[in-house]
């Protein structure tokens, strides 16, 4: 064993404050016996106001296994309201750091202590695959400092033999057996142990199917490294599409079915202005970009790259809670925002149309339930394109249970009809019905928001939770219509908590 000492000293800090990321100096091994084993123990102090990112490269000889990493960091004592030390790991291999992941082979945050890889086998969140001959690198995230500074040690063990002989991945099919045009029920973002959750794939589809679930979207932390687990739980009745949850330093967002091995890189923030390479990168591999809770209040959890890249938007994450209202009353300004400039088509994602909402559980681990809430799509048949057609177009309403079952609509002008995320397209003087029927939600209360606001509040459904609510109106008076529905509230006039949610219907030319 062999000890180093790494530290960014005021100097160092001075010079690279700004940057990104910073690459300390590297850990060397010498070649050991075929069988044998050797590693280096390093040490070092991060001060606050480190960069994001910190490397320390290592250099790795022919001949080796796999690669072992283990770690361990301060935790002192800070006063209240002020973060504590909390340090990411991951690592990246010979093919280098460079922004879009070429080297990329895992990630754990700060869920495990140690990680291992090797041709045939790695630890959850990390690829399996060759350990090549060159300069790897541990990269290490500070994600909050303490003022006292983080003192880490990193231990690196090398193992040396003859590899492996590596797993061809087996993804999940993009299909499942469908009832034709109907209504799926999905949850789009979730955490097994391949990320910081605590449940296998296995049991998270379990719990989907018990939800009452059609589709679900894998979206682990900054890696990918679960896609291949996921084919022995899909089925017939479950449709298990593929993504990620890129966590940058200023907002999360689910990349929500993507190509099977697709990596988004997540190093960057709203003022390196990367966004949208990698957005596009999100949609070059077939899937959408939802900015996920927007407005949580975990630290670099807070939304700050706008909405001009986004297909839809995770207005309701898990519980629901005074996050949610926020995010809930951005989204409709939003709306009114897309009516006032004439945004209010969907004629493709363009970045000038009405942006969907959608909600989601975050489900990691007991008691979260998978499931609740859960987006439900209006799709042509369940397949990974129509489902994600449905969501795109906005035709979908989130509900907190499969229990709670929607309709609604908007008729008028000759017998014109249009459903959720649609236009009914006639005259602004035109009458027009706008009805809601409702299961599922006893003793919530209905209302109908358009851009003026509120303008329609139910008197409370009855315990069947079934009923049906009308509401008359003009294009010119409502340029659209949505519908909630509220759980009672001990709390005045303060609304309670979302029931569901329905994306609007707009209404005129």
């Amino acid at each position: 064993m062999c000890d180093d000492a790494h530290g960014i000293g005021r100097r160092a800090l001075f010079v690279t404050g700004t940057a990104a990321a910073l690459t300390l100096g590297s850990v060397s091994f010498a070649a050991a016996d075929e069988q044998g084993q050797e590693n280096r123990t390093v040490r070092g102090t991060l001060p606050p106001g480190s960069p994001d990112f910190v490397y320390v490269p290592v250099e790795v000889p022919p001949g080796v296994r796999e690669i072992k990493v283990a770690y361990t960091y301060d935790k002192p004592p800070v006063p209240a309201g002020t973060p504590g030390n909390a340090l990411d790991i991951g690592i990246f291999d010979q093919h280098g750091t460079e922004l879009g992941g070429r080297g990329f082979r895992g990630w754990s945050g700060g869920a495990r202590t140690e990680f291992f890889v090797r041709a045939d086998d790695a630890t959850p969140g990390y690829i399996p695959g060759p350990v090549g001959e060159g300069t790897w690198h541990v990269a290490l995230g500070p994600y909050t400092v303490a003022p006292q500074g983080l003192t880490y040690e990193l231990t690196i063990t090398l193992t040396y033999g003859e590899p492996g002989a590596a797993v061809p991945p087996l993804y999940p099919p993009s299909r499942a057996t469908g009832r034709g045009r109907a209504w799926y029920r999905g949850d789009c973002h979730l955490h097994s142990w391949y990320s910081d959750g605590r449940r296998t794939p296995a049991e998270i589809a379990a719990l989907a199917r018990a939800a009452g679930l059609d589709f679900i979207n894998t979206s682990e932390h900054n890696t990918h490294a679960s896609h291949p687990h996921w084919a022995d739980v899909a089925g017939d009745d479950l449709l298990i599409m593929l993504g990620e949850e890129i966590t940058t330093r200023n907002g999360h967002v689910v990349a929500l079915g993507t190509d099977p091995g697709t990596f988004i890189d997540w190093r960057y923030r709203a003022r390196d202005n990367r966004f949208s390479r990698f957005a596009g990168r999100i949609r070059r591999a077939g899937g959408l970009v939802v900015p996920a809770h927007p407005h949580a209040t975990c630290v670099g959890c807070g939304w700050k790259f706008g909405f001009g890249e986004a297909d839809a938007v995770e207005v309701w994450n898990g519980p629901y809670t005074p996050d949610d209202e926020v995010t809930l009353a951005e989204w409709d300004n939003l709306l009114v925002a897309s009516v006032r400039e004439g945004r209010d088509g969907r004629d493709g994602r363009d970045g000038r149309g009405w942006l969907p909402a959608m909600g989601n559980s975050d489900a990691h681990r007991d008691p979260d339930v998978v499931g609740s809430p859960q987006t439900v799509v209006l799709a042509d048949d369940l397949t990974r394109e129509a489902i994600q057609e449905g969501i795109r177009a906005g035709r979908s309403y989130v509900a907190e249970s499969k229990n709670v079952t929607l309709a609604f609509t908007a008729t008028g002008g000759r017998g014109r009809h249009a459903g959720i995320g649609e236009r009914l397209e006639v005259d602004g003087d035109t009458p027009v019905t706008v009805r809601l029927e409702v299961s599922g939600a006893p003793r919530c209360t209905a209302r109908l928001v358009t851009d003026q606001g509120v303008l329609l509040t139910s008197d409370p459904l009855p315990v069947s939770g079934s009923g049906v609510v009308e509401w008359h109106t003009t294009p010119a008076y409502a340029a659209y219509v949505r519908a909630e529905l509220r759980h009672e509230t001990a709390a005045g006039t303060v609304p309670g908590a979302l029931a569901a949610l329905t994306n609007p219907i707009f209404l005129g030319r």
